[in-house]
């Protein structure tokens, strides 16, 4: 087997490791790619996944603590970038966000975290590294990397997501909410958004979206209905694209008009949407095909 293909042979996991750590899609391919390069040049590794998985955590590792300088300056809320991917079996990313962990609730709860407890918790509880391998990692004492993944352990059971829903509820609640808005029913998505439901925006400062988390049916819905009036979308609605983001059912909406493109993303929970996730910041949207 070749160096190359010795490598093919984690990649996959390495993604789904970088990704969860940074909740960047660009972030960790750089991570991985980098990891690439260090591999072709190393000798003598003879726990080729365990070398890999050290080496990228501590290149996402560097990667957390740049993101957290730059999020004292960012406008509004903070979301991961999407995951995209066919729902197919042959899909290289469909292992990955078949993990709970990847949904983009979970990430949102992993991003109040400080850079070395998402680490130390990603890597001990999700993909079962010893805290020798963490303290490593980290370049801390052993009991300092326990310590961290403790810390977030609280902090993430005390905001622990929903459960994911099937992908046929998901699917019919979602088309459900659509024909509503599109109708312009506002009881209609009111009896579709759960009281508790929220919408979370990521415009970056660059597009309009939420600034601020919008909580309660009430308001997403004037939220949302606010939009179509503003956009002009009363009688000529956007098309939008289904697709599953981390693993979630989402939409793709090419730009339109005023209207930015963006990717959203829901919670269903109980036949309900409770979350809504609209990435709007072109800055995170990249590498998604926006035709629809």
């Amino acid at each position: 087997m070749t160096t190359a293909d010795d490598f093919a042979l984690h990649r996959t996991h390495l993604i789904g490791v970088a990704y969860r750590l940074t909740g960047s899609v660009a972030d960790a391919e750089d991570a991985v790619q980098e990891a690439w390069l260090r591999f072709s040049a190393a000798e003598g590794i003879r726990d080729v996944r365990g070398w890999l998985t050290t080496v990228v955590s501590r290149i996402c590792l560097d990667r957390l603590r740049s993101a957290a300088v730059r999020r004292e300056t960012y406008v509004g809320s903070w979301l991961p970038e999407p995951l995209l991917t066919t729902g197919e079996e042959d899909d290289p990313l469909a292992s990955v966000v078949r993990s709970d962990g990847v949904r983009m609730a979970a990430l949102v709860v992993l991003d109040r975290l400080t850079p070395e407890q998402r680490v130390a918790f990603v890597l001990h509880d999700a993909f079962s590294l010893s805290f020798n391998e963490i303290a490593d990692t980290l370049g801390v004492s052993e009991a300092s990397a326990r310590q961290h993944a403790s810390r977030a352990r609280k902090i993430v059971a005390g905001a622990e997501p929903l459960p994911r829903a099937a992908l046929a509820e998901q699917q019919e609640v979602l088309e459900k909410f659509l024909q509503a808005m599109a109708g312009g029913d506002i009881d209609a998505v009111l009896g579709l958004l759960h009281p508790d439901a929220v919408m979370i925006g990521d415009g970056g400062g660059k597009v309009r979206t939420a600034v601020h988390t919008v909580a309660g049916a009430e308001k997403v819905a004037r939220f949302f209905f606010g939009l179509i009036r503003k956009y002009g979308f009363e009688n000529d609605f956007p098309e939008m694209r289904p697709v599953q983001v981390n693993g979630d059912l989402g939409l793709i909406m090419a730009a339109k008009g005023e209207a930015a493109q963006r990717v959203m993303t829901f919670t269903v929970h109980e036949g309900k949407v409770s979350a809504v996730y609209d990435i709007a910041n072109p800055d995170k949207l990249g590498h998604v095909d926006f035709l629809v």
